[in-house]
């Protein structure tokens, strides 16, 4: 069974935090992913840096410019991953652009997350449709799911083809804007969560976009079965380098 799916079974409300690879010096990368695991993280998102991240906000784009600019390439995050399982169990996602996973060709990228321990990959420019017709065979050769995003604006035909096509959970974007950009949910979002929740989907929700402390995650997970922290850790990143990554943890779900 995938990680995700057997961590998905379990009682708690998840809570998944992404990062940049690279951010915020070049060999961070494994350092944070040993941290989150060890403060009780149950998903890790790694971000791929690309030069163009069209759904992230000023926040993650300039942790990415900043990875991009001391040298972190696909190449690197796969090196400093290799043997990552030897020590971290929970499930590893990557989540970037198709533009440099296509560059890299699809197939040795999927072949090169498989030999490294990732179970899952999010890319928010890879449309449903072209993934089921033409790449779906080889995330699956290799053992990786494809975590699709919906939106407030999706619609419930579209939502209902994403989660026939998923197998892991569904990223439910709580607004049509970029990362880092709202705080707080409005009664047109926790309707949205309710509307979605009503679905019954056979694929768990996590929900992510503005997600930024406590109060906010319990809203989140009200509805939906977890969520996803990006722009607040990587401001947290900025302020504190690696260290007191647990007191962050615990501000979003005190043990």
């Amino acid at each position: 069974m995938n990680r995700i799916n057997k961590k998905l079974q379990e009682e708690q409300k998840m809570l998944s935090i992404y990062f940049t690879a690279g951010y915020p010096e070049p060999e961070d990368t494994v350092p944070i992913i040993k941290d989150l695991e060890k403060n009780g993280v149950d998903f890790i998102e790694i971000g791929l840096p690309f030069s163009d991240p069209l759904a992230d906000g000023p926040t993650i784009q300039e942790s990415s410019t900043k990875a991009l600019k001391s040298g972190m390439t696909t190449n690197k995050l796969f090196e400093q991953l290799k043997g990552i399982r030897n020590s971290v169990e929970i499930p590893l996602v990557i989540m970037g652009y198709f533009n440099p996973i296509l560059q890299y060709g699809v197939e040795k990228f999927c072949k090169k997350c498989a030999e490294t321990g990732i179970d899952g990959l999010i890319i928010p420019d890879l449309p449903v449709d072209v993934y089921n017709e033409e790449y779906k065979t080889i995330f699956e050769e290799n053992g990786l799911q494809n975590i699709f995003l919906i939106t407030p604006q999706t619609s419930e035909e579209r939502i209902r083809f994403i989660d026939s096509v998923s197998n892991g959970f569904i990223y439910m974007v709580s607004t049509a804007s970029v990362t880092g950009s709202t705080s707080g949910f409005s009664e047109e979002t926790r309707d949205y969560f309710k509307r979605i929740s009503a679905m019954k989907l056979q694929n768990p929700q996590i929900v992510g976009f503005g997600i930024s402390d406590e109060e906010i995650f319990n809203q989140a997970t009200e509805y939906a079965k977890g969520a996803i922290i990006g722009s607040a850790f990587i401001k947290h990143l900025n302020a504190n380098g690696k260290k007191n990554i647990g007191d962050f943890v615990k501000s979003i779900r005190p043990v």
